[in-house]
């Protein structure tokens, strides 16, 4: 039987908030990277380690699960994320904290987007939204880049031919067909991203892809497919049999 005093011990014992220094070794995040490797831990842990430490109510770790939660648990969407909107929303996030799950997020974006020494080659639209996604889902405002490709259909460059608003920007047709010819390319594949996530073509849309299809048919080159890019999906010119 459990005496009084023990009932009374567990009771006090429950009450009591370990820190993660309390916790098992092979618990604390970053020995288990240590122990396990970095690919054993959750995003919570991870986004753990870079909060360092929580509140007076919350480990780092339970800190970091609320942060998660707050989006749905959504990598993608916590990239969106501000800085003062860390700050403005999680006790025991301050400028230094916010500033540290900012630039990470910023720093695996940027890795995610690195060129590969071999030329990466394009064979379905998925291709293209694998490669365009980390570059336009997050953003806010509208982006239109051009991929040049080589006969292999691989891509020599991408270029970034017009920056705009958020419901719109304005594309110039003649830059595109100028820096594929510089680039002794002999295919262009445009991709333009919606902020809205609406996934379905302007009227607008529709026009600049006919406007730049006509100019690379006059140049004998190819317009493979216009992508529109959605945090959550895109839209193919080409699946949809319009080119």
């Amino acid at each position: 039987m459990i005496t009084g005093s023990i009932k009374k011990f567990i009771k006090m014992e429950s009450k009591i908030k370990l820190n993660i220094k309390d916790w098992a070794q092979e618990d604390r995040p970053r020995d288990k990277m240590l122990l396990k490797g970095v690919s054993s831990l959750t995003d919570a842990e991870l986004l753990g380690i870079l909060i360092a430490s929580g509140n007076k109510n919350e480990t780092a770790i339970e800190l970091a699960q609320r942060i998660l939660h707050s989006v749905g648990n959504n990598l993608n969407s916590l990239g969106k994320v501000g800085a003062k909107d860390f700050i403005r929303n999680f006790n025991g996030i301050g400028e230094a904290k916010a500033i540290t799950i900012v630039a990470a997020l910023e720093l695996g974006r940027r890795r995610k987007l690195t060129e590969a020494s071999i030329l990466p080659q394009i064979r379905t639209s998925a291709d293209v939204y694998e490669m365009m996604h980390p570059l336009l889902a997050d953003l806010s405002h509208e982006e239109v880049w051009a991929l040049l490709l080589n006969k292999a259909n691989k891509v020599v460059k991408k270029v970034q031919v017009s920056k705009g608003g958020i419901s719109s920007t304005v594309i110039d047709v003649r830059l595109i067909i100028k820096e594929t010819l510089e680039s002794h390319a002999t295919a262009v594949i445009l991709c333009h991203n919606h902020p809205s996530n609406n996934k379905q073509p302007s009227q607008e849309d529709n026009l600049i892809t006919c406007k730049l299809k006509e100019a690379c048919k006059l140049m004998d080159i190819s317009l493979l497919d216009h992508i529109i890019v959605c945090d959550t999906g895109y839209y193919s010119y080409l699946d949809r049999g319009y080119l």
